[in-house]
């Protein structure tokens, strides 16, 4: 009997304290989800455009969902979309808690997060930790020293030479040139910006900043999204001692030094390896599928499995994969083979390995590896075990737009015409080729805030969508089956014909009489995979094929065959 008075006393007094005794939730999702997913990059500003006014916005990416469902997306992750000044198109944040107008509303946002669950697509923010704006609330209280606000951005004294000139407190460079220290009139200090000079960095040695961002995530995940990618990762903490970093060359630019006391800091991993406990505790707390972060890491292999952490201290749910971008027109099977090889040996079994097509920053497939290898390269990216990352308009055989200085948006790269076309990321942001009408159906005939490719009368989705074996329809047929490909435990990988062709088989640890093989043709000339009992499951575009199914250069197949 007192047990039960008391077990009425508790319950009532949850109810009055707002839920003082939190119930059991019993309902745990999938925690492994992102490990095989096909994750897809939209870039907002130039995926579809609703209301015609030059730029992309939620509605248009809402419109678009039942595309990617169909496609076999399983998550996308989209480019910010917090109001900014645009000194980095978006990757200068004013306010972490808003939608950029040109963008839509917050209730556009909650809408679109409603229909993508709702087609079971999972929604992923980019999340920019390193730098805010120069514009954001914090950025102005910290230079006018602000209780609370005073160490919120990473302010240091200078140096004066023997003529009593003002110096940067030490030789830290910008990876957007120059040095990485500009003066504060106001402060009367320094301020850091590892990236141009309108993105001060911020201090994670406050624990107040670590709580903003604490507090920032909760905001997003309480309204529904499924996770983060982190921007820029490795510039979180820098050394404490404001040492000069060692010079590698006698130039002047970035490269010229040895990024050790602003890049990969002890205390960077350790605060990916706490944010990684705040997201499943969350998860736990609210029950549901795994929250999740994937971390931008450009940085050693070393590093990135750091990045991951381990099974007692973990990271990132996965650091991506930038080990395909080094190919090129010149690539090859044993090229292609290294870079698998290093990535796979490079994590424990236990870490997720991921693979990536592309992104806003890189080259587009079509236009990195060339026209013939499009095929093969999506569908080595979607056969290889792991979770496949895929930036928009890949999966239709875009190329890079044309695009000249003073069309250009990119601001590190329109400041100099004549270095435009080398540092210019403009060429793979044009908009998204949807039709042969006009704007390559982005809008109904505003300018696009980037200039349409003249490609797009060809290379479109509509001429695709309804092609047997079109770019979309190979990358659709292996996007339906890569669930079925995780399935099976092996991967085996090598390369045959001096280094011409690239094999990787999938097989059951039980030793079944079956695998899956793709056989991916580099060579300059034709190739006889010679094989026998087998069905063919499916074929890049211009394979053709045959009673004996001789491959030729860029060909790529994908077959099931019995041992």
């Amino acid at each position: 009997m007192k047990c039960l008075i008391v077990l009425l006393f508790l319950l009532a007094l949850s109810k009055c304290h707002g839920g003082l005794i939190k119930p059991n939730r019993g309902d745990e999702g999938n925690l492994d989800w992102y490990k095989t997913t096909i994750l897809y990059q939209i870039y907002p500003r130039s995926f579809e455009d609703s209301n015609n006014d030059g730029i992309g916005d939620l509605q248009g990416i809402t419109q678009k969902l039942e595309y990617l469902a169909t496609l076999g997306v399983g998550a996308i992750w989209i480019s910010p979309i917090y109001p900014s000044p645009l000194a980095d198109m978006g990757y200068d944040v004013s306010d972490y808690r808003s939608i950029a107008p040109e963008y839509g509303t917050l209730d556009d946002f909650k809408n679109l997060i409603a229909v993508a669950h709702k087609k079971g697509i999972k929604v992923l923010l980019d999340f920019v930790p390193n730098h805010t704006s120069d514009e954001h609330s914090w950025f102005n209280s910290s230079a006018f020293r602000v209780s609370g606000y005073e160490d919120y951005y990473v302010w240091a004294d200078g140096k004066v030479d023997d003529d009593g000139n003002q110096l940067p407190p030490n030789n830290w460079l910008s990876a957007w040139d120059g040095s990485a220290w500009t003066w504060h009139e106001t402060r009367q200090q320094y301020f850091l910006h590892q990236y141009g000079v309108r993105q001060p960095d911020l201090n994670y040695r406050s624990e107040r900043v670590q709580q903003e961002i604490r507090d920032i995530w909760t905001y997003w995940l309480d309204m529904g999204v499924d996770g983060f990618r982190i921007d820029a990762i490795t510039k979180a903490y820098e050394d404490e001692q404001l040492r000069d970093e060692p010079k590698t060359s006698d130039n002047n630019d970035y490269n010229s030094l040895d990024h050790v006391y602003t890049k990969d800091q002890v205390e960077t991993f350790e605060l990916v390896y706490s944010w990684r406990k705040f997201l499943d505790n969350y998860t736990t707390a609210n029950g549901g599928d795994a929250r999740i972060m994937v971390t931008e890491a450009s940085t050693s292999m070393k590093n990135v499995t750091r990045y991951y952490g381990n099974s007692t201290n973990p990271g990132a749910h996965f650091s991506f994969n930038f080990l395909m971008f080094s190919a090129n027109s010149g690539w090859s099977a044993g090229s292609i083979y290294d870079n698998i090889k290093n990535w796979v040996t490079s994590l424990s079994q236990d870490l997720p390995n991921n693979w990536l097509t592309g992104s806003h920053d890189c080259q587009r497939v079509a236009s990195r590896v060339g026209t013939k290898f499009i095929d093969g390269y999506n569908m080595l990216m979607l056969f290889l075990r792991g979770a496949t990352v895929t930036y928009q308009g890949e999966e239709i055989g875009q190329e890079d737009g044309a695009v000249t200085c003073e069309e250009g948006q990119d601001p590190r790269a329109i400041d100099d015409c004549s270095t435009y076309n080398q540092r210019s990321r403009d060429f793979e942001r044009t908009p998204f080729q949807w039709d042969n009408t006009t704007n390559a159906g982005f809008n109904t005939g505003a300018k696009p805030w980037l200039p349409v490719s003249s490609k797009y009368v060809d290379t479109n989705l509509e001429s695709e969508i309804n092609q047997e074996n079109s770019h979309y329809d190979v990358y659709k047929q292996m996007a339906h089956l890569k669930e079925e490909f995780n399935s099976y435990e092996i991967m085996e990988y090598n390369t045959a014909e001096d280094n011409g062709v690239l094999r990787v088989k999938l097989s059951k640890e039980n030793g079944g009489d079956d695998y899956y093989e793709l056989i991916f043709d580099l060579k300059k000339d034709d190739y006889d995979p010679d094989l026998k009992n087998f069905s063919l499951v499916v074929r890049s575009g211009a394979f053709t094929p045959g009673e004996n199914m001789i491959l030729q250069p860029g060909d790529c197949v994908v077959i099931k065959a019995s041992v």
